[in-house]
């Protein structure tokens, strides 16, 4: 059961790169970017940074953020992770429920499928919210007509996006937690990071769902891993174990195997097994590492009473000297796991 992340962004070392995000009281600034700590690099790959400058200047070249502000996760353009997150939770509850479970006892299928069933439908429901919520501003969206372009940034007649708590892009008043994402091309309410897997902006609206996403895409791996784990020992030493559906009754060769039971039974030969059990295993580790790394980056910026954002900009504060007196800010947009995430 693996979904984005997510969460994850790479900070590169790419010279001259301006900031994508800005808040009020602060301007981009042209600086040399040093890599992010290495304990962050993973997390920060999950939910991935976008190269788009948030406000570009009248006439820059930089590429433009979207004309049109998107609403939630499922405005254009959808994002290619989308499909990988949505195809990834597709093969794990395939596997899980259709493959592996029915290889358990009676006792302990029961229990298999209760809990990891509803894990599962914890995800899925979590994950659905935090892709459709607008986690714009109240303002922004109460009073901002999405139909309507949002203009370019004139840096000759604003020094700044938000001034003053006022947006020159939203065209509304803002709290001061607020941020203008590039992506989304609006201002995003308590602003945490922009999320590839989700395609949709973290915020205070939504932030809960994303975290339990998380949580709940990390559990279910977990228990994944745990069956398979007993199916592949007991195949080694005892394989009756794993076959005492009564459909086995029928079937006198051992090397045969009976997949998607018991509503579909499908004949196959033990290679077969092995490989799907292999390379849901692999894809399930890999997954529960990069959810799980995220998950515990999450609960520590949680313990700090820290967002993602706050994060990376006291990080970089640190490494640029003259960061405390002229602010340095990041945009992320991630993972799962933004992203592991």
């Amino acid at each position: 059961m693996a979904l984005l992340p997510t969460l994850a962004h790479v900070v590169r070392d790419k010279a001259f790169r301006r900031d994508t995000v800005l808040g009020e009281g602060q301007r981009p600034v042209v600086r040399r970017r040093q890599p992010s700590p290495a304990h962050v690099q993973v997390l920060m790959d999950l939910c991935s940074r976008s190269g788009r400058r948030v406000v570009p200047e009248a006439g820059g070249k930089w590429a433009s953020p979207p004309r049109l502000s998107r609403v939630n996760g499922w405005s254009r353009p959808l994002h290619s992770f989308q499909a990988v997150a949505w195809v990834t939770l597709l093969i794990m509850a395939i596997a899980n429920f259709g493959i592996f479970i029915p290889f358990l006892p009676r006792n302990w299928k029961y229990i298999a499928y209760s809990v990891n069933g509803g894990l599962f439908f914890l995800h899925f429901l979590v994950h659905l919210i935090a892709v459709s919520i607008d986690p714009a501003e109240a303002n922004v969206r109460f009073k901002k007509n999405y139909s309507q372009p949002v203009p370019t940034f004139d840096r000759s007649k604003h020094a700044h996006v938000i001034q003053n708590q006022y947006c020159h892009l939203c065209e509304v008043t803002v709290s001061s937690k607020a941020k203008h994402c590039s992506a989304c091309n609006k201002c995003v309410s308590g602003f945490d990071h922009h999320c590839k897997w989700l395609n949709n902006c973290v915020g205070s609206r939504n932030y809960w769902y994303f975290f339990f996403s998380v949580a709940s895409a990390s559990a279910g791996l977990l228990c994944l891993i745990i069956i398979l784990l007993y199916i592949f020992i007991q195949f080694f030493i005892d394989q009756e174990e794993l076959r005492t559906h009564p459909y086995y009754e029928k079937v006198s060769n051992k090397n045969t195997w009976m997949l998607f039971l018991p509503l579909f039974p499908v004949k196959t030969k033990t290679p077969v097994v092995l490989g799907i059990g292999v390379f849901v295993l692999l894809l399930d580790i890999v997954s529960l590492l990069l959810l799980g790394h995220l998950l515990i980056f999450h609960l520590y910026l949680m313990a700090k009473k820290l967002s993602t954002f706050d994060y990376m900009t006291q990080g970089r504060q640190q490494q640029t000297p003259k960061a405390s007196a002229e602010k340095e800010e990041l945009s992320f947009q991630t993972g799962f796991p933004q992203s592991f995430t």
